[in-house]
């Protein structure tokens, strides 16, 4: 775990190298990926079936392509009542914040008499990756089916491995609450180019959207433009922001709740008590030793979390936009103050008593979000990944006598005869 002080000489080189770490996916990634999904693009089912036989190793022509909806409402019918209220209440709680996503269209006309607007409609289909075997998130299929539901998306297909043939139950319950339309046992990179190109009985969709490991985020990466996605996740992150009037505890278990997702996960803590700093270490070393995935957190902590001690809080606030985090905890008792300086975080988590957690499940805004300090320049998944926006405009004979003059000379000055000449004859001009 690394050490940091913004009063040390050394900082600025430090704490640089911290931002710039890049924890994704390596250069033989991207060529197998590659690979794989040419072969899936010229060979269609048959490279899936391949794929899905040497890498999940059950065979889909076998143990079934499909699993049906029956299946998917059993499962939900089978849950637990504690633990089916709780999918319930994460349901309800995530339409309800995405349905204020919605847009409206707008139409009008201006001054010169032109009418101008736009219209929002949705996708006709939209692909989920769900991960499966021991990384499978009932949540993360709530995230991504929910918004394209409430977006009006007809058609949700939905891929998720079945390592040797084993379905999880508790994702297909949240796939039958979600309303997920299709559920194919398949998963990898070869899934996602499935999703894209077609493979047998599943039919292209328009937008992939959903979290994976490397394989299946450069898949996603390497087919934008064949489809739309929602971003090219990597490994999660979380940065708090806390002073010593908070239980460390707590501070420590904030931090580990992202440590534990992977080893290239990163948790980051800024304060400005060296002695609070010192007591959050300690407490993470005694909950690692108690943490069922502590093998998994203790990798992730001692390889890339930080602790970086600031003169004073606001002071943190220029650090994290440079490290524009996923996450961001800021556990104070005046939250809003810190809140007005952030430029960039992909979702922020105000007070003492909003661990970052609730948010992974309930609270309602999405956890699907941008990693690797992409939160400069995008947002988490919304209702506005599965829909597309139109523009149109209307002239009639006097709104184009009003806007073509200038229109033709543009035209004219580019070098574009036709373009004017389109207008020009329009107006009568001697073009």
């Amino acid at each position: 775990m690394i050490r940091l002080d913004t009063r040390d000489a050394g900082f600025a080189d430090a704490f640089a190298a911290l931002v710039d770490d890049r924890r994704e996916s390596a250069a033989d990634v991207t060529r197998d990926v590659a690979t794989m999904l040419r072969a899936v693009k010229d060979e269609g089912a048959a490279a899936v079936r391949a794929f899905t036989i040497k890498l999940d190793r059950h065979d889909p022509d076998e143990t079934g392509w499909r699993i049906e909806a029956a299946t998917c409402a059993a499962a939900y019918a089978a849950l637990e009542p504690e633990l089916r209220a709780a999918l319930d209440l994460a349901a309800t709680r995530i339409r309800a914040y995405h349905e204020k996503q919605r847009p409206q269209d707008s139409d009008y006309r201006d001054a010169a008499g032109v009418r101008l607007g736009a219209r929002w409609r949705p996708v006709d289909a939209a692909g989920l990756y769900v991960p499966g075997g021991r990384a499978a998130y009932p949540s993360s299929l709530l995230m991504n089916a929910i918004p394209a539901k409430v977006a009006g998306v007809e058609r949700l297909a939905m891929v998720t491995p079945t390592p040797d043939g084993q379905i999880n139950p508790l994702v297909l319950a949240a796939a039958h609450l979600a309303g997920v339309d299709e559920v194919w046992r398949i998963g990898g990179a070869q899934a996602v180019a499935a999703l894209a190109y077609g493979a047998g009985p599943i039919r292209p969709v328009d937008v992939v959207t959903g979290p994976g490991n490397a394989w299946v985020a450069e898949a996603k990466r390497q087919l934008y433009g064949v489809v739309g996605i929602d971003m090219v996740a990597g490994p999660s992150e979380i940065v708090v922001v806390a002073d010593a009037r908070n239980d460390p505890e707590w501070i420590a278990a904030d931090l580990l709740s992202q440590a534990e997702h992977d080893v290239v996960t990163q948790s980051i803590l800024l304060t400005d008590n060296g002695d609070y700093a010192d007591r959050v270490a300690a407490a993470v070393e005694r909950q690692l030793d108690t943490l069922a995935t502590g093998a998994v957190a203790r990798q992730a902590w001692e390889t890339n979390g930080a602790i970086i001690r600031v003169e004073t809080l606001a002071a943190a606030m220029p650090l994290v936009d440079r490290l524009a985090p996923e996450h961001l905890q800021l556990a104070v008792d005046d939250p809003q103050a810190l809140f007005d300086q952030v430029r960039h975080a992909g979702s922020v988590f105000l007070g003492r008593h909003t661990p970052e957690a609730i948010g992974d499940y309930v609270a309602g805004p999405n956890h699907v979000l941008p990693t690797g300090r992409r939160a400069r320049f995008t947002s988490g998944l919304s209702v506005l990944d599965f829909m597309k926006r139109t523009s149109f405009l209307g002239l009639d004979e006097s709104a184009l006598a009003e806007l073509g003059p200038a229109t033709v000379a543009l035209a004219e000055a580019e070098g574009l005869p036709a373009h004017a000449r389109s207008v020009a004859l329009r107006l009568r001009l001697n073009r």
